[in-house]
């Protein structure tokens, strides 16, 4: 820990497990310090410092987000360890050593970052005002949602209830499929509600026939997502939080158990300077945390595929922000032909990354395995990534999640119930998507680190990346929570409105929103410093904010030369863009 920052424990303030800043920091310091931290735990980051000082953060004093939770800090850090790697990659290429490059990270985009699913402008106008108007729908091609919003009764399954159990809330997640999780605690899913508040109060009274306990065992015996809301000594005691404990954040390995493969020389193009150029990715995710990963290695010049599997909804919105740099395209896999044609294109991928559950790829020949197996035999390693709920191993190893299980299991809801007040129990979802966000730039930056090392000493890689973990960093004892002086400063600056357990996701980020347009609207205009801009796109004119990272050359710094386009947008016959000769 820094000898000029302290945290103490604050067991009577955010509950067991949590610790708190002994003074304040401001946030461009505290990205700094946060940045070291994490630099100096992380297995193979490099440790010279002159790389490390090479790094500048800059950005206002005060948080930007509602509580105690330093998700904007952790998301600059992480960040600033990007573009130190992308910057050892360019030095590879080109021999430059990387600690005479630079990296520039504006911690107020990175707060925003947090939330940029929702920062688009289409057209002139704001998608949410859009959305408000009742003119989503017409937005887009396709029915991707599928109707899994389209009465109050489906949106509340996704909610925080109380239980039996005092003191104990669990998080329901009705995971694009209410239907089967209210028939699980006893509810008819044809049940008439009037509004979403009338559905939580019915969901709430059937909740609280259970203990804690019995509804996490109804959602493990369905395969349902789920979880008690623990507070974050209680996660830390669980035999999951014990097993997750063991593994590095940001955790990725060499597979020396796969036939040895010889160092990959990184392609070069001429046209194209950024680190990734000539990178070839496939992508088989879905809704946020996967598609970070691969529209951050397409910020850095990877050439993206993004498998979309048409027959699962997803949330039409996220096409706006996610797909930015990417291609996408429509594969059934459950059709021999599609298999085929993506067999295809994996046998010139550099990276593969997957959010399916643990055995379901495999099956179709796309688990980790069979890619070491393409890589063998081609002669060049893989980079295989993999994102989910609860990390690389134990108990919850293959149970489904979602930002808000995230949440809810390493104790992140608790926290931020309890510094809104609530003295019972009561959780609260943080009010951005801050363990999809953190999970996708974790497994980015890991993708980014493996494949750093297979371009000098050849071989194959694993990344992990999970919402429980990225959740986790906020709470490690080292970090430090916001003090509850800083917190309600925070509160009246922000003026935020009305936070509470039944909030949806997009809710809350509205009330990020608005309080961030009220304090800081230079960020939200047409003019913005930290928006891209694309004057033609499959929507028309289309604004979006920035890659975060920002490299001193600026030929090489992160960028999107191409507009997001919308799932399923291309043919299958896609092929990768022309093949760049090697250093």
């Amino acid at each position: 820990m820094s000898a000029t920052h302290e945290t103490i424990a604050s067991p009577d303030i955010y509950g067991p497990g949590t610790f708190v800043d002994k003074s304040f920091l401001a946030v461009p310091h505290d990205a700094r310090r946060v940045f070291e931290l994490l630099a100096n735990s992380t297995p193979n980051f490099t440790q010279n410092r002159n790389a490390w000082n090479s790094v500048k953060f800059e950005g206002y004093d005060d948080p930007m987000i509602p509580g105690p939770l330093k998700a904007p800090v952790i998301a600059a850090a992480l960040h600033a360890m990007c573009g130190v790697v992308a910057n050892e990659l360019l030095a590879e290429r080109d021999g430059q050593e990387a600690e005479d490059r630079s990296v520039t990270i504006n911690t107020d985009q990175a707060a925003i970052w947090l939330g940029s699913i929702l920062t688009i402008r289409l057209n002139g106008s704001e998608v949410t005002e859009l959305m408000k108007m009742g003119k989503g729908s017409s937005i887009f091609d396709r029915d991707f949602e599928k109707g899994v919003f389209e009465n109050p009764l489906r949106l509340r399954t996704t909610a925080i209830y109380p239980t039996k159990t005092p003191g104990v809330w669990y998080q329901l997640h009705g995971s694009l499929h209410a239907d089967p999780v209210l028939h699980a605690i006893g509810i008819d899913p044809a049940t008439k509600c009037e509004s979403a508040a009338d559905a939580y109060s019915l969901i709430r009274e059937q909740t609280q026939k259970f203990t804690a306990d019995e509804l996490e065992m109804i959602m493990i015996k369905n395969g349902f997502c789920g979880s008690i809301c623990h507070t974050p000594d209680g996660w830390s005691k669980t035999l999951m939080g014990k097993r997750l404990q063991a593994h590095p954040f940001i955790n990725y390995s060499h597979q020396s158990h796969a036939a040895p493969t010889l160092p990959t020389p990184l392609p070069v193009l001429p046209e194209d300077r950024r680190p990734l150029a000539g990178i070839k990715v496939i992508e088989l995710v879905r809704i946020i945390a996967g598609p970070v990963i691969g529209t951050t290695l397409a910020a850095l010049g990877a050439d993206v595929i993004r498998v979309n599997c048409s027959k699962l909804p997803d949330i039409n919105a996220l096409q706006l922000t996610l797909n930015a740099g990417v291609r996408t395209i429509d594969l059934d896999l459950t059709d021999v032909d599609d298999v085929a044609r993506l067999k295809e294109l994996c046998q010139d991928v550099d990276i593969f990354i997957q959010g399916f559950r643990p055995g379901s790829l495999e099956r179709k020949g796309f688990g980790l395995n069979q890619l070491l197996e393409i890589a063998s035999k081609r002669g060049k390693g893989v980079v295989y990534v993999e994102e989910n709920a609860y990390g690389p191993d134990g108990p919850f190893y293959e149970r489904p999640g979602w930002q808000q299980i995230g949440d809810a299991a390493s104790g992140a809801s608790f926290v931020s119930g309890k510094s809104l007040g609530y003295a019972d129990g009561t959780s609260v979802l943080p009010p951005l998507p801050i363990s999809d966000m953190t999970t996708g730039l974790v497994g980015a930056l890991g993708a980014l680190m493996a494949l750093r090392d297979r371009t000098r000493n050849g071989g194959s890689y694993r990344v992990l990346s999970s919402l429980v973990a990225a959740d986790a960093i906020s709470l490690q004892p080292e970090i430090g929570l916001y003090s509850p002086e800083v917190v309600q400063k925070n509160q009246e600056t922000f003026q935020w409105e009305t936070m509470e357990p039944s909030q949806y996701v997009s809710e809350l980020l509205m009330v990020v929103l608005n309080g961030w347009k009220r304090v800081y609207p230079e960020y939200f205009t047409r003019e913005s410093p930290i928006m891209t801009t694309f004057e033609k796109s499959h929507w028309g004119h289309l604004q979006l904010l920035s890659p975060v990272v920002k490299l001193g050359d600026d030929s090489a710094t992160a960028r999107w030369t191409t507009p997001s386009v919308p799932h399923c947008y291309y043919d299958r016959g896609i092929s990768w863009h022309p093949s760049p000769r090697t250093t």
